[in-house]
């Protein structure tokens, strides 16, 4: 049965090859370039990065749907180049002659020319030493130049984007979403750029628009003008809780700030990475920098980080897709260990400290008191306009107030203390079903110093309460102490080395094309305790299995690991694997909930914590302990 094909014209034998006229030509090229207004955004705001801008304010309407207009105090263009400006695959980026070597954001000479083609497009200039020019173009067709009136610099504005092909607008999300996302490609360019100022207006609705996002040229080294620069990109928080990223490899740079773990995010929402300057999503690097966070951070949390790759051009290719999104690295091995190492390194050179948010948001849980009476779990708060009577009892003189409280079955005994003095009654009316213990020894001043303070009780078996120089820190001991035992069973397999167990009878895995990328790596795989040699073509014989592993399923392991290698270039599964059983072995090895510590006990886990890589966080990302200022607390009794 004869089925009809569209593509071809029904009134020929065969089909003819036709030269496409330029206006579609240009269309074509457009659906490439400019996938929706974002993208018509982010090319016309790297032009005029690459023109050397100091400050670029951009004009949205309708989600960039009417209106998109970029200014910027850049170099200008030229009169007479004007007109070539609009053409494509012209450009002042390259000259041809070595497409390896490119060192700013345009390079095709695309953006202009397929802008022109889908919309109304109008460019106001003026260069150094030349007049003011004004170009036009619609749906393609080009007006002749004429003079204008400006200051140096370029003025872009694209009218009805897409007008030119209607079908387009169809697929376009809504006003909302659209200018969410020019917002975004706005951040990030933003981020690549600290000693650029950006401003974002939305003139929706005509008048002089509202500014949704504006970021003033920042001053300073590399790492404050970043610094700040992500404060007022990603918020405060990230910048109070994010550490800074300095590391080289071979020539290859990485710089940038990456958060704390207990700073992490639900979704992969907060994740930059920038390539020579140039903003990418990369499987490889994302994954480089998911692997690095690994170990602490649960697989439902993603990390924060902002991170910067400068490397020779000539060993990245940034030619891969119209976008430029993509990136493709002569050795990606050694950026993606490089990524990994170096943020591994600074999360453990930051020891056991913890994002300041788990303060903040015990605080906030503080600020919302049960109602009496209520069942347990629900809470209330009072109405903004309730007139409730502030009475407080906290300067009153009470015998009944003590230096610390316990759990009656997890009261330690101290030193110095009788049985008799330990089991007293206790006459406070207001400690119910919680004692309070006023025989704690006194703290030592110089563990007050220190930076997780001096144990002064255990609540429930399960916390401990110290006190700092300027507040309290709430430490999870069970937690706490798990990640303690982890680090510890890790450095002693790093020492040790992993033990293997031979297999009596070798396991033979058919693994076609990935045998061969599996044996290149035998050695590491034997330093984790699996030994694999070749088994003819396309197999792997496996004559040793990590011990640790127990009884393995040694197909599905090497499978996972080629899968793993063909989709990021390297493989950290074996060790991830490795690093769980040990891991569970640190979580039933460690301090169990309801054990009773003594005061000698309590701040001896304290001074591991504080000498003890990533201590800050348990195993599986959570926090190991909350500090909160003695001035907040003040702020929740209305003292300050």
């Amino acid at each position: 049965m004869n089925s009809h094909n569209p593509n071809i014209s029904s009134d020929t034998a065969l089909p003819i090859i036709r030269q496409l006229d330029e206006a579609i030509i240009n269309r074509i090229a457009a659906g490439e370039v400019v996938e929706r207004p974002a993208s018509a955004v982010k090319e016309l705001v790297e032009n005029a990065i690459d023109a050397g801008a100091s400050r670029i304010e951009i004009l949205q309407a309708d989600g960039g749907k009417t209106l998109i207009q970029v200014s910027d105090d850049g170099c200008g263009i030229p009169p007479q180049q004007l007109p070539l400006a609009l053409t494509r695959h012209a450009t002042s980026k390259i000259d041809g002659s070595d497409l390896l070597d490119i060192r700013s954001f345009g390079f095709r000479g695309e953006a202009l020319a397929s802008l022109a083609a889908v919309g109304r497009l109008s460019i106001e200039t003026k260069a150094e030493g030349h007049d003011a020019t004004e170009i036009r173009a619609e749906g393609g067709h080009q007006h002749a130049p004429r003079p204008a009136a400006r200051g140096p610099g370029t003025t872009v504005t694209l009218r009805d984007l897409f007008y030119a092909t209607p079908a387009r607008l169809k697929f376009l999300r809504t006003e909302r979403a659209e200018a969410q996302a020019i917002l975004d490609v706005v951040k990030r360019l933003a981020m690549a750029e600290p000693a650029v100022g950006f401003t974002l207006r939305d003139m929706s609705g005509g008048g002089s628009g509202r500014v949704t996002f504006r970021a003033d040229p920042e001053a300073g080294d590399l790492f404050d003008a970043l610094r700040k620069r992500l404060a007022v990109v990603l918020g405060k928080e990230f910048a109070a809780n994010a550490l800074p990223i300095d590391a080289t490899r071979e020539d290859i740079h990485l710089t940038g700030y990456a958060a704390l773990p207990t700073y992490s995010r639900g979704a992969a929402v907060a994740q930059f990475i920038y390539v020579n300057g140039r903003p990418v999503r990369d499987k490889l690097l994302l994954g480089a920098l998911r692997a690095a966070y690994m170990d602490v951070l649960s697989r439902d949390r993603h990390p924060a980080a902002c991170l910067f790759i400068t490397v020779d051009p000539q060993r990245v290719d940034v030619n891969v897709h119209p976008a430029k999104s993509e990136v493709r690295f002569r050795e990606p091995a050694i950026v993606r260990g490089l990524i990994v190492s170096g943020l591994r390194h600074a999360l453990a050179e930051a020891g056991h400290r913890a994002s300041s948010t788990v303060g903040q948001d015990t605080l906030s849980a503080f600020r919302t008191p049960a109602r009496p009476g209520a069942e347990l779990g629900t809470h209330w708060q009072a109405p903004p306009d309730a007139e409730t009577p502030r009475v407080y009892q906290m300067d009153r003189t009470s015998h009944g107030r003590a230096s610390g409280f316990a759990a009656p079955a997890a009261q330690p005994i101290l030193p110095g203390a009788t049985p008799a003095q330990q089991d007293a009654p206790h006459t406070d009316p207001l400690a119910g079903a919680i004692s309070a213990r006023s025989d704690v020894p006194a703290a030592d001043p110089q563990d007050i110093a220190r930076p997780l303070g001096a144990a002064r009780a255990q609540l429930h078996g399960c916390y401990i309460v110290s006190q700092t120089e300027t507040g309290m820190i709430l430490v999870d001991m069970h937690a706490a102490h798990e990640r303690l035992v982890y680090e510890k069973l890790k450095a002693a397999r790093g020492r040790n080395g992993v033990p293997a167990q031979a297999l009596l009878i070798p396991d033979i895995v058919e693994l076609g094309s990935g045998a061969d990328v599996l044996l290149a790596l035998a050695e590491p795989l034997a330093a984790l305790g699996l030994g694999i040699e070749p088994f003819g073509p396309g197999a792997v014989a496996v004559r040793e299995t990590p011990a640790i592993l127990g009884q393995v399923d040694t197909t599905g392991l090497l499978k996972d690991i080629c899968d793993e290698l063909s989709d990021l270039g390297d493989s950290g599964l074996l060790e991830s694997r490795i690093d769980a059983v040990l891991s569970r072995m640190a979580c039933h090895g460690s301090i169990r909930s309801g054990r009773e510590m003594r005061a000698e006990e309590m701040n001896a886990l304290l001074r591991e914590m504080e000498a003890t890589p990533l201590s800050g966080q348990c195993n599986h990302g959570r926090p190991t302990y909350v500090s909160l200022e003695l001035a907040d607390i003040e702020r929740l009794f209305g003292r300050a």
